[in-house]
């Protein structure tokens, strides 16, 4: 049974891969690096899962789920702009030693930009009509602020064990196309480092905001299960 949880799982990347890096409009901006799986079958639209990884991780683990997915897809795992050691990234440093996550704001700011920058690229390069932008942890934090924050430029969200940040809710606009944003959001029962009230917390917020809202809760930790990947692969061959 595949077990996916924060920790960084090394694998060999065949020559099948391509590993990229795409560079933001401005020369100072931090560059994203990234792997792609192209599509094994055809479909009447090019469509992408872009894949976000957690604190102390890196691109190649989310992309362990590329044979998981649908076969049609491209399966795109981007890499955080912040090193925190050897092979390690982050979107943004953050601190659980309160008992509250405490984040840096500046760093969560910046790595929102040059993700929405990074699928505006990635867009333009695939020629992409439909794009779900999610990740696991750290990296479904930052799907939904980019997800929420900038609609028009996904079609969805897949949130793995994940939080919505309460300060960046105050700017999401609920009018702004809000009501056709997709979002998948799986989270165990059991999750000791994200707790499960975070995602009621965010169904309920989900809902008010009238988002076409896909809400499971599994009997697992902070992590991703077959159960979640099955639920997902149905969701997402519904679209």
């Amino acid at each position: 049974m595949l077990l996916l949880n924060l920790l960084f799982h090394p694998m060999t990347i065949d020559s099948s891969i391509t590993t990229n890096k795409l560079f933001n409009n401005t020369m100072d901006a931090p560059q994203l690096h990234y792997l792609v799986r192209e599509p094994k079958a055809k479909s009447d639209k090019n469509k992408s899962v872009i894949l976000l990884h957690g604190v102390g991780s890196n691109e190649q683990d989310l992309f362990g789920l590329a044979d998981h997915l649908p076969d049609d897809f491209y399966i795109i795992s981007a890499r955080g702009q912040f090193a925190l050691g050897d092979g390690r990234y982050a979107w943004y440093n953050v601190d659980f030693s309160t008992g509250k996550p405490v984040f840096d704001k500046e760093q969560e700011l910046s790595s929102r930009e040059a993700l929405t920058k990074f699928v505006a690229e990635i867009k333009q390069k695939y020629k992409l009509d439909e794009v779900y932008l999610g990740g696991f942890s750290q990296g479904a934090i930052m799907s939904y602020s980019v997800g929420l924050s900038h609609p028009k430029e996904v079609t969805g969200v897949i949130a793995f064990s994940g939080r919505i940040l309460e300060e960046i809710q105050s700017s999401i606009n609920s009018n702004n196309d809000l009501t056709q944003l997709k979002v998948f959001l799986s989270h165990g029962v059991q999750d000791s480092t994200l707790p499960i009230h975070y995602a009621r917390e965010g169904k309920s917020y989900l809902e008010k905001l009238r988002v076409k809202l896909s809400y499971h809760e599994y009997q697992m930790g902070h992590q991703i299960n077959d159960a979640v990947l099955k639920d997902l692969t149905i969701w997402l061959a519904g679209k």
